[in-house]
This record gives C-alpha cells, sequence and structure tokens, in this order.
C-alpha cells in the first residue's frame, strides 16, 4: 500500500480551513448568543426573587391587615349585639305600653271596617251591575231600537219649558249625538221630527258616539235633551252611591 502525500497535505489543509471557518462563522456567534442567554437567564432569576420577596412582604401585611380587620369585626359583632338587645328591650317595653290601646283602637276600627267593607262591596256590586247592563244594550242596534229612543226624545223636546224651546227655536243650530251613524237616508226625518217637536225648524248636524252605548242625545246652547243609555246608567249609579252613603 502506498501513501499519496499530495491527497494526504490537502485533505489536512481542508480540515485546518473548516476549523477555522467553524471557529470562526460558527462557534464564535454560539458562545456569544449561549452567554447572552445566560445573562438574560441571571437577570431573570434576580428578577423573580425580587418580586418573589415583595410578595412576600405584601402578604406579611396582608395577614396583618387580616388580624385586624378580624379584630374590628368582633368589636363590631359585640356592639351590635348590645345594641340589638337594648333595641329588644326598648321595643318590648314600648309594645306593651302600646298594646292596650293598639286592642282599644283595633276594636273601633274592626266596626268602622264592617260599614266600609259593606259600603265597598255594595259600591263594586253597582257599578258591576251597571256594566253588565251597558254590555248587554250595546248589542242593540238597527233602525227600530234608534226609532224607540227618538220617540223618547222627542217627549223630552215637547217638555221642555217654553222659554227653552224659544230660546232654541232662535239658535243657530244644534247637535244630534247618536251611538252609531245615523244613515243619511232618515237625518231629514229626525230633523224633521224635532223640530215639529220644538214648534219650530231647527238645523241640526248628526254626530255619533259609541259611549252613548244607545240612545240620542240633543245639544244647543240652550239646552240638552238626553235619551240615551249612559244617561240613564250614570243617573242609576249616582242614585245608587247616594243610598250607600245613607
Amino acid at each position: 500500500m502506498t501513501i499519496d502525500w499530495w491527497t494526504l497535505g490537502i485533505q489536512s489543509v481542508n480540515i485546518v480551513i473548516l476549523i477555522w471557518l467553524l471557529g470562526r462563522f460558527f462557534w464564535r456567534p454560539v458562545a456569544g448568543m449561549i452567554e447572552q442567554r445566560r445573562i438574560a437567564a441571571q437577570v431573570t432569576l434576580a428578577q423573580a426573587d425580587a418580586q418573589r420577596a415583595q410578595a412576600s412582604a405584601a402578604l406579611a401585611d396582608i395577614e396583618r391587615m387580616r388580624a385586624g380587620i378580624a379584630g374590628e369585626r368582633e368589636a363590631l359583632l359585640a356592639a351590635s349585639r348590645r345594641a340589638a338587645e337594648q333595641e329588644r328591650t326598648t321595643t318590648l317595653a314600648k309594645a306593651a305600653t302600646e298594646a292596650v290601646a293598639m286592642e282599644a283602637e283595633a276594636k273601633a276600627a274592626s266596626a268602622r271596617d264592617v260599614g266600609a267593607s259593606n259600603r265597598a262591596w255594595t259600591e263594586r256590586a253597582s257599578h258591576l251591575a251597571v256594566a253588565i247592563a251597558g254590555r248587554l244594550v250595546a248589542r242593540l242596534e238597527g233602525p227600530t231600537v234608534e226609532d224607540a229612543f227618538l220617540g223618547g226624545l222627542l217627549k223630552g223636546i215637547r217638555e221642555l219649558p217654553e222659554p227653552a224651546r224659544q230660546a232654541g227655536m232662535s239658535s243657530e243650530d244644534a247637535t244630534l249625538i247618536s251611538a252609531t251613524p245615523i244613515e243619511p237616508s232618515r237625518q231629514q226625518r229626525y230633523s224633521e221630527s224635532i223640530g215639529a217637536a220644538l214648534g219650530g225648524p231647527l238645523r241640526i248636524s248628526f254626530n255619533s258616539d259609541i259611549t252613548l252605548i244607545a240612545g240620542l242625545e240633543l245639544h244647543s246652547r240652550h239646552f240638552s235633551v238626553t235619551n240615551s243609555w249612559r244617561a240613564d246608567l250614570a243617573q242609576i249609579l249616582a242614585d245608587l252611591a247616594h243610598d250607600n252613603r245613607h
């Protein structure tokens, strides 16, 4: 076996160059990075130690505060118990003093409440009865019902005092209110009937108001004639209220 000294020499030179390149461009930067990280780790550890020391000091302060708060709490609880016991004693004494007066007042109030309760139930029953009557009559519709109310309205007009009738004929106009609109075909007949009952022609405008429930009302500046369920129910309710007060 023969050795090629030229090849061996060239390989040796290559190895030396490679080692130099690695040492210059790889191992030095890596070593620098390792050193920087070691220093940063030491700084972090130092900061952690400082924070741990601060946390320990803060925890000690909290424990001292907790101990102080616990003492204050016990003192406050003891004071509250004493105040509550004193208030209880005072309240019991006051209650015993007022018991006799309250018993007498309760007997008098009981008698008053019985009367007031009877009046209240009577009034509620009255309102309920009127409401039921209103709902029942609200179902009445049609010309026949309106004509029936017209007859009552005309009777009321004829019974007006003569001065009121004369003043009504001299007024400019009047308003006839119905629960539902009156058909134009019947408005002329209503106007003529009212004029005849009044004793002279009267210009009438027609309006509707559902709160009348059923019926007619004639209003002018000088008189008002009502023949409606709203007016009748209001009068019934007023009479019931008057009876309850007596």
